[in-house]
């Protein structure tokens, strides 16, 4: 018996003589160690050599130490789409502010225009605001609606976005168009004949049906 856990004792300390490594190689080192030690030990168990109680001791700290491999791993992904989240966010930021130009005498539009823009290029966007905000896009209007009609504007090739211009949520797409190269206009407020309320209408200007 004696030289059986002599024989364990080795492979412990053979396997914990390694480099210092990151928090997850060391875990995945210590699973691999414990994995072996188990396995051995299941076959001495078989022989009658060690007790069921040792094997069931050694089973229970493989299982931890695979948890705690898990946790990890899932705390690194967890670091990760928080690194990528803070790099866009910073990227939002350090955008050149939009121009602001005089809209009539009941507001102020945010104009940018001379970008290409199609419908189809909409999920980029979409893809963009919810990977940013965690929700979908909140499109009130995509393409020609009844509204629009009765105004008597072509809003066929255009999107509207029910957010407010000067909210986080709208300075972070107006950033984020301008540096796709996509027209809008944002409205801060209401126009009588032109908008209805504050939005952001994604796609060149429309022009009167």
């Amino acid at each position: 018996m004696t030289k059986v856990f002599l024989l364990i004792a080795i492979i412990f300390f053979v396997s914990a003589a390694v480099p210092a490594q990151s928090l997850l190689e060391l875990q995945q080192a210590d699973v691999e160690k414990l994995t072996r030690s188990t396995d051995l030990l299941r076959q001495l168990h078989s022989e009658g050599l060690v007790a069921r109680i040792e094997l069931e001791k050694a089973e229970q700290e493989l299982s931890s130490a695979k948890t705690r491999v898990e946790e990890t791993q899932k705390a690194q992904e967890l670091t990760k789409k928080a690194e990528e989240l803070a790099k866009a966010n910073s990227t939002v930021k350090s955008l050149v502010k939009p121009t602001l130009m005089a809209f009539n005498k009941t507001g102020t539009v945010i104009r940018s225009t001379g970008g290409s823009w199609s419908l189809t290029n909409l999920g980029t966007v979409q893809q963009f605001f919810s990977k940013t905000f965690g929700r979908p896009l909140p499109t009130s209007t995509i393409g020609q609606s009844a509204t629009h009609n009765r105004m008597g504007w072509d809003h066929r090739n255009s999107v509207d976005v029910g957010v407010h211009p000067d909210s986080s949520e709208g300075r972070a797409l107006i950033a984020y168009l301008q540096n796709s190269g996509i027209p809008f206009l944002a409205f801060r407020g209401a126009i009588p004949g032109v908008s209805t309320g504050p939005h952001i209408h994604i796609g060149n200007p429309s022009h009167r049906l």
